[in-house]
């Protein structure tokens, strides 16, 4: 899967993926390999929704968590996505192996409110 990687130092988190792009702070980010894979493995989660989806269902995943736990960080983290990338971005063999719609056997673990 490729990808086209863009280096904007104002950018306020360290990497995010935007299908096609792969948009990081600085180079430091794009040549850490855990960094890369976690953003690959949301470029593979948001062509399995067909982007779109993906970008709405994270909003809307994002907005019940930080209702349910009131608190900015853990909303981010338990985003279903996210929980996959972080579970899963210190493998750089992850996504050779990855099934499809992977991120739904996070759905049944999640943060308990704090």
């Amino acid at each position: 899967m490729s990808s086209v990687v863009i280096i904007w130092q104002h950018l306020p988190i360290r990497g995010m993926a935007l299908y096609p792009f792969v948009i990081y702070q600085n180079k430091t980010y794009a040549s850490d390999a855990r960094m890369v894979n976690h953003e690959r493995i949301h470029l593979r989660q948001q062509l399995e929704l067909l982007i779109v989806p993906f970008y709405l269902l994270y909003i809307c995943n994002y907005l019940i968590n930080r209702i349910r736990f009131g608190n900015h960080e853990l909303a981010y983290r338990e985003i279903i996505f996210e929980r996959e990338a972080y579970a899963c971005d210190h493998d750089l063999t992850y996504l050779k192996r990855r099934r499809f719609f992977a991120f739904l056997r996070f759905l049944r673990r999640s943060a308990q409110r704090p």
